[in-house]
């Protein structure tokens, strides 16, 4: 196990009625005025947009909002946010919704502290976030694990094409996190599939790491996995069962708080792979397709290219999450990849790239997309094995079926 430096500051409020507890906490964390951050229409149908303010209202807590969140969130909301949040003089914001949502918080708090830089320079690399305001959440969707990471994913829809683009950040971490399973009660199936997809990439982003082995870490992720398979289909079937939602938005901020990786970075100090986020990031950004889908569009072309840097790895997924024996490693690495692909399946995701996006890519259209992922040949992705820009074209080739 390599070292590493490991702070986790998300406070969790979980379980039934959360949400009551949402100004309490505030006041624990000194905001007095704070802007509300949502996306579209189902915070105010269901009511719990209203059951906030009021709850931040009774307590003499000043607020205004700002809705119209979209998945793949776009740069230009934020721009809006920012304004409103220095008009009002906000001093934290509070994001109602899933990753988008909180992402885009995110990205509010970072640009009203800094009224000198503009915000998209954070994630271009042009700029060091060095402030921010505090940033909390109440939590309605079970996917990116946005409500405890470091990390924020923006969409700059001012240029074109558009570019998607991750920034990771002590200051991404929410001080708080409201997270009441219920509220995840009415989500569509579709976004059930594609989260419970996101909770297992972000664990398996981790696990296929440049250094393996870590014995308690594996188990966390393994564990995690196995929690998937089992009440990912259990909610698709009920999304009233307590429990099933319950294991399914724990596991969600489990998956992405860096406990499932540590001990894990390469001697560069790199945590995990995240090859597929990056393909899948481009596939967003192009066609603003759903994120978790685009990640079980390439995962099986992904694993499948770069199994042959340490088949163990593959061998040892499939022993332990699908129970797989066989008279080879190589023949166990392959079944898992393939149980992998099949239960991404069984969810409804789209394993290739026609699925995902309604037609064969074109030549044109996958070196488009290869260019782009390896920012025109001057980046390669990945840790457990290095993909530059020709690896790259080839995993989008495997993937377009």
């Amino acid at each position: 196990m390599r070292s590493f430096s490991y702070y986790s500051p998300t406070k969790i409020i979980f379980g039934e009625g959360a949400q009551h507890k949402t100004a309490e906490n505030i006041r624990q964390f000194g905001g007095s005025r704070v802007l509300i951050v949502y996306g579209g229409k189902s915070a105010k149908k269901s009511g719990l947009l209203d059951e906030v303010k009021k709850n931040l209202e009774q307590a003499g807590i000043a607020c205004a909002e700002i809705g119209g969140v979209q998945p793949n969130p776009r740069l230009s909301l934020v721009r809006k946010g920012i304004a409103l949040a220095r008009e009002f003089g906000a001093d934290m914001i509070l994001a109602v919704g899933g990753g988008s949502v909180i992402d885009s918080a995110k990205a509010i708090a970072h640009g009203t502290a800094n009224p000198e830089t503009d915000v998209w320079d954070f994630w271009a690399g042009k700029a060091k976030l060095e402030k921010s305001l505090p940033v909390a959440s109440v939590l309605t969707i079970s996917a990116a694990g946005s409500e405890t990471s470091d990390s924020a994913v923006i969409t700059n829809d001012e240029v074109e094409p558009q570019l998607k683009r991750g920034l990771n950040t002590p200051f991404n971490r929410p001080v708080f996190a409201i997270m009441n399973p219920e509220l995840t009660y009415t989500l569509p199936d579709w976004q059930i599939a594609a989260g419970v997809t996101d909770i297992m990439l972000h664990t398996l982003e981790r696990y296929f790491a440049a250094v393996t082995g870590n014995c308690l870490t594996d188990e966390f992720a393994e564990g995690l996995l196995r929690n998937m398979i089992k009440f990912g289909p259990i909610a698709l079937q009920n999304s009233h069962d307590y429990d099933a939602m319950s294991e399914i938005m724990w596991s969600g901020s489990v998956s992405h708080i860096g406990l499932t990786g540590l001990g894990s970075a390469s001697a560069k100090g790199k945590e995990g792979d995240w090859a597929c986020h990056q393909l899948g990031h481009e596939l967003s950004g192009k066609y603003d397709v759903t994120h978790g889908a685009s990640l079980a569009s390439v995962w099986g072309a992904w694993a499948r290219y770069v199994c042959g840097a340490n088949p163990d790895r593959f061998a040892q997924l499939g022993r332990k999450v699908f129970h797989l024996s066989g008279e080879t490693v190589e023949e166990i690495a392959e079944a898992a990849i393939d149980k992998m692909v099949g239960f991404f399946a069984s969810l409804g995701m789209p394993t290739g790239l026609k699925a995902l996006v309604g037609h064969t890519l074109s030549e044109k259209e996958l070196d488009e997309l290869a260019d782009a992922c390896s920012f025109g040949r001057t980046r390669t992705i990945g840790n457990f094995r290095e993909l530059d820009r020709e690896d790259i074209r080839a995993i989008y080739a495997a993937a377009n079926c």
